[in-house]
């Protein structure tokens, strides 16, 4: 049974680690927050971990239906997230609580079957995101065997939908990007529309998310194999940049979410060194940033030990190198204006 988030801080109460290489400059790329009673992931809890000793400078908020409107149309009701947002980032802003560029980046979330209804609801998430807002997600996990985890289910070959690629072709003429949810066994079809759109930015969220449960269990090495030759050919496509975190979510089976004490940062390290090296080998580091992926990943350890994990990764890259991975790609995929939180 997952752990409540009460449950998960104490949980992780106690294995905090000295933070390595402590000055790098960090933009975690990819976060939520939410307010689903009695669970909370808000702007405090995004400060606290922000502020436990890594250099994080700015990071982008993810959708996840958060602070929806109640009522209006069902396409605009979205926008109440990009409000809620832009709120927080306007107090992290004002530098008088901690960083300056706490979702200094929002992306939210539509139904691309709108089709050409999506371009009145990406300029109202515009006007709503106070020059902050930098494109949508929608998800689009499914298995043909284990189905989709998702909260919102998404159906099977949603990115291959005519009337989702209509409304996905109102993203390019606004400057907007595409996040990728979805998992190994459908790289394929976001390749495909990496193809259809090559205008059009997209980002591959977690990896591409390698499932390691159901009829993946125990089968780490095929499902690798598997993963690899499709990361490899979505590589092919220069307008994909991949967001390399999400590793501790359960349903990759890496089993850190059902030990009785958090994994360190080098048993994490262990674990996705294989994920990690591969992603910024095939795509390089001028197309791949790091994600924390919190709350969600909270479920296999704590923010430091995660950080730290990438940082024990990537301790023998050069420093340019460095700089693309934690904050370079991000701010130019999002377009962070570095200036106003570095």
């Amino acid at each position: 049974m997952a752990r409540s988030q009460a449950e998960l801080d104490r949980w992780i109460e106690g294995s905090e680690e000295e933070i390595l290489d402590p000055g790098l400059p960090i933009v975690d790329a990819h976060h939520h927050m939410w307010v689903r009673p009695p669970e909370k992931y808000g702007f405090e809890e995004v400060l606290a971990d922000a502020m436990r000793g890594h250099n994080v400078r700015a990071t982008v908020f993810m959708e996840c239906t958060a602070m929806y409107k109640p009522d209006g149309p069902e396409p605009l009701r979205s926008v109440g997230e990009t409000e809620y947002v832009n709120g927080v980032a306007a107090m992290s802003y004002s530098g008088i609580l901690g960083p300056r560029g706490i979702c200094a980046g929002i992306v939210s979330a539509t139904d691309f079957r709108y089709g050409d209804e999506v371009a009145t609801v990406l300029e109202a998430h515009i006007r709503a995101g106070g020059g902050r807002f930098r494109g949508m997600r929608q998800q689009s996990q499914h298995d043909e065997h284990i189905g989709s985890l998702a909260r919102r289910a998404p159906p099977p070959g949603l990115l291959l939908d005519a009337k989702f690629r209509r409304g996905f072709a109102c993203l390019a003429p606004l400057g907007l990007t595409f996040d990728a949810y979805l998992y190994h066994t459908q790289l394929g079809e976001l390749a495909d529309l990496a193809a259809a759109f090559p205008g059009t930015g997209i980002v591959l969220d977690h990896a591409g998310t390698p499932l390691g449960i159901g009829p993946y269990a125990g089968r780490r090495d095929e499902v690798y194999a598997a993963w690899a030759e499709s990361m490899r050919a979505l590589a092919r496509h220069d307008n994909v940049s991949v967001k390399i975190g999400g590793l501790g979510m359960p349903h990759l089976g890496f089993g850190f979410d059902a030990r009785e004490r958090p994994p360190s940062s080098a048993e994490m390290a262990a674990a996705w060194r294989p994920y990690v090296e591969f992603c910024i080998e095939a795509f390089g580091p001028d197309r791949c940033m790091f994600e924390s992926n919190f709350p969600v990943d909270k479920q296999s350890g704590g923010y430091v030990a995660l950080w730290n994990a990438f940082k024990r990764i990537t301790a023998s890259y050069a420093t340019v190198e460095k700089s693309a991975l934690y904050w370079t790609t991000a701010c130019r995929v999002y377009r962070l204006d570095e200036a106003s939180f570095a």
